[in-house]
This record gives structure tokens, C-alpha cells and sequence, in this order.
């Protein structure tokens, strides 16, 4: 089995909130981390208890007791912005894993209920305090642990290429090389040449003629 494989399958063990509370910048970095021997099993909270038994049958290693210092387990919360005090300043978007915060700077931003992980990534960032997490009434499952992966990878590659996009605006621009000389401008500088050498050789003939008696 390779480590990539390895690491496929324990990312397909795990919630997919793209929460960070497990120290990395997302689950399949941790998954990484988990299949190169770097990071315990047991750094999930949303996983919970359930998750670390899975990764422990997974991989043939001891359970552990989840470590609460990462956040304690519970029911699937969601985000719910007070639109009457949202200031449109787009922070909570930018922080948002999975793109499940909608709105345009200077206007009101909601929240899809519906794509929302839970993650509270984008309640810190909120410079008024309008953001909060509230039950969301149901769990969370595998075939959203699927959906929240792919709009992940999205979220991800686009802001991949907003960076690219902005690198290539902040850039200075190159130099322009100079234009290569047209056939009409060498022939001209050739003749405006041998016009100069014929125009000095005619002087000095004239001065060695004066010269003679």
C-alpha cells in the first residue's frame, strides 16, 4: 500500500469540515500528516470518538482517547449572520472553506444552511460580531462529508487562481527590447555613412591639393 493510497483512505474517513482544530490547514492535510507518521488519530472533534475507531481499525493502531484540547465533540452546528448589523465587509467569505457564505462587499451576506460545515471560521474574522453558530438540526453525513471534499478542492483552486492572477498584476513589467532595425533604416544608415566617408575624403583631398605649389 503507498502512502498516497493510505492517505486517500484515511481522508475518506474524515468529516471533511475543513475545521482546522486538528492543527493542519484542512483534512487532507491531516491525512497526510496521520499516513506519514506525523499526527495522532485522535485530533478530529467532529469525527469524535466514531472517527478515531475508524482510523484506528484502519491503520491496526491502539484508539485513543480524543484530545479535547482541539475542541469537544458535539452536534453539527451552522452559521447564522445577523443581517441587520452585516456590514458587507466580506471577511467571513474570504474565511469560509467551502464557499457557503454568499454576498458582495458593502452588501448583506446569508449563509447556505445547507453547505455550511460548522467549521466557525468565519466567526473570528467578523469585525462586528454578527456571526453566530446555532444548532443545525440534523447530522452531518457521509454523503455531505463527500460534497463539503469537492467544493473544498474548489474553494482551493480558486483562490489558486486569484493569487496567480494577482501576482501576475502586482508584477513590473519587462523591458521592452528595442525594435529590430527595418531593411529601410540599414539601408539609409548605410548610405548616410558613405556619404560621410566620401564627404571626408573629399575634404582631405582638397586640403592636400592646397597644399601643393
Amino acid at each position: 500500500m503507498s502512502c498516497r493510497t493510505l492517505a486517500d483512505r484515511i481522508d475518506a474517513l474524515l468529516p471533511q469540515t475543513q475545521c482546522t482544530k486538528c492543527g493542519y490547514d484542512g483534512c487532507r492535510p491531516y491525512a497526510d500528516a496521520i499516513a506519514d507518521g506525523a499526527a495522532p488519530i485522535n485530533r478530529c472533534p467532529p469525527g469524535g470518538d466514531e472517527g478515531i475507531a475508524a482510523l484506528s481499525a484502519l491503520l491496526d493502531t491502539p484508539v485513543l482517547p480524543l484530545d479535547t484540547a482541539r475542541g469537544e465533540p458535539g452536534p453539527l452546528l451552522v452559521a447564522r449572520i445577523d443581517e441587520s448589523h452585516c456590514i458587507g465587509c466580506t471577511l467571513c467569505i474570504q474565511a469560509c472553506p467551502v464557499d457557503a457564505i454568499v454576498g458582495a462587499n458593502k452588501h448583506m451576506h446569508t449563509v447556505l444552511n445547507d453547505w455550511c460545515t460548522g467549521c466557525d471560521l468565519c466567526v473570528p474574522p467578523c469585525p462586528v460580531d454578527c456571526i453566530e453558530m446555532v444548532p443545525a438540526g440534523r447530522a452531518w453525513s457521509a454523503q455531505d462529508a463527500a460534497i463539503s471534499r469537492e467544493r473544498h478542492r474548489s474553494h482551493l483552486a480558486r483562490v489558486e487562481r486569484l493569487a496567480a492572477d494577482n501576482a501576475r498584476l502586482m508584477a513590473p513589467e519587462a523591458p521592452q527590447a528595442p525594435a529590430a532595425p527595418s531593411l529601410a533604416d540599414a539601408t539609409g544608415n548605410e548610405e548616410r555613412k558613405r556619404s560621410a566617408i566620401e564627404s571626408a575624403l573629399a575634404r582631405a583631398r582638397a586640403r592636400r591639393n592646397s597644399s601643393q605649389p
